[in-house]
């Protein structure tokens, strides 16, 4: 039997372990840069894409996920108002539904989406929110609402009902941020 000299088995040993401790060490170092990136890439993105899911959705986030109101996202998206609607608030929005969008002339819609009438569809997008946080009930109170375009809205009750701007008030949706009527039109500034 051959005698191995410890001498020349505990640096082949160590250069060993040395090595795949490197190697593993390099793929974990590039995994956490790649998470890292993505982390960053996700944040620059700004508040309005935050996913949470143990908090109450913001008014924009609910418009997002309702399947009657991408019209109102595709808009929001274009005129660059994400921001504006997920910030603390509260905010009331009177959120058109695809149907609304849909009753106005032939082509509008798509007129409006176009970059060059960006600040035309921002100023009717702001005609549908106002600050506060009111249910429905309790808008019956106002005969009047003033918007976040500088303008202001009629209120109008007609039994249960309650009409803004013209815009029948067909359900309501609780948000962190605020409250999201659903309304029957898009309300026009006059």
């Amino acid at each position: 039997m051959k005698t191995i000299h410890l001498f020349k088995v505990i640096p082949v040993a160590i250069f060993l372990v040395l090595f795949y401790s490197c190697k593993n060490e390099v793929n974990k170092e590039s995994t956490t840069t790649q998470t890292s990136t993505e982390a960053a890439s996700e944040s620059q993105k700004g508040q309005a894409f935050i996913d949470d899911d143990s908090s109450t959705p913001n008014v924009l986030q609910i418009a997002i996920n309702s399947p009657d109101h991408t019209t109102l996202v595709a808009a929001v998206q274009a005129a660059d108002l994400e921001n504006v609607l997920v910030n603390a608030g509260p905010l009331m929005v009177f959120a058109p539904t695809n149907a609304a969008f849909d009753a106005l002339p032939a082509g509008t819609v798509e007129e409006l989406l176009k970059p060059e009438n960006k600040q035309k569809l921002a100023a009717i997008l702001k005609h549908h929110v106002t600050a506060g946080n009111y249910d429905k009930n309790f808008l019956k109170n106002f005969k009047k609402l003033g918007q976040a375009d500088d303008t202001n809205v009629k209120v109008e009750v007609k039994g249960d009902d309650v009409y803004i701007g013209g815009a029948k008030i067909l359900a309501s949706v609780k948000a962190g941020n605020g409250i999201v009527h659903v309304v029957d039109k898009v309300i026009l500034p006059e």
